[in-house]
């Protein structure tokens, strides 16, 4: 099995509650709850950190598509937000996007850039089959 990371993500939390540390190749973090969830909001919550893994992917897949194209875009901005429903007994989550760009762009220029967008790993991820895996050592 080839992890797509060579070294697994750590994280941590002791007794301050709800703050956790996190652990990745170059570095750590902190994670939080916001202050209405018993936290102390020092960090992103979980919802945010899972956004901010579609903005920065969306955004990457982005420039990388932009400057193989050699358009003239010098700045992209994203506003990502998630809310869940229940549909027939299952709960369904809807992840929206907005890409905003501030430069003329074509028709064609806008429609391939969003599927551009829609085929970044992360997207593709989370638009997949995902199998959660859990044990307890």
């Amino acid at each position: 099995m080839n992890y797509k990371l060579d070294h697994p993500l750590h994280a941590t939390i002791g007794t301050l509650k709800y703050q956790c540390t996190i652990e990745w190749r170059n570095g750590k973090f902190i994670a939080d709850e916001p202050g209405r969830s018993g936290g102390g909001d020092a960090g992103p919550d979980p919802y945010s950190l899972l956004l901010s893994s579609v903005a920065s992917c969306t955004l990457v897949t982005l420039r990388m598509y932009i400057d193989h194209k050699e358009w003239d875009i010098d700045s992209i901005g994203i506003d990502v937000n998630l809310f869940q429903t229940k549909k027939d007994d299952r709960l369904v989550t809807i992840i929206d996007r907005t890409i905003k760009i501030i430069a003329p762009l074509t028709d064609e220029q806008r429609q391939r850039l969003t599927g551009v967008a829609k085929a970044c790993p992360i997207s593709k991820l989370l638009e997949g089959e995902i199998q959660l895996n859990t044990t307890v050592s």
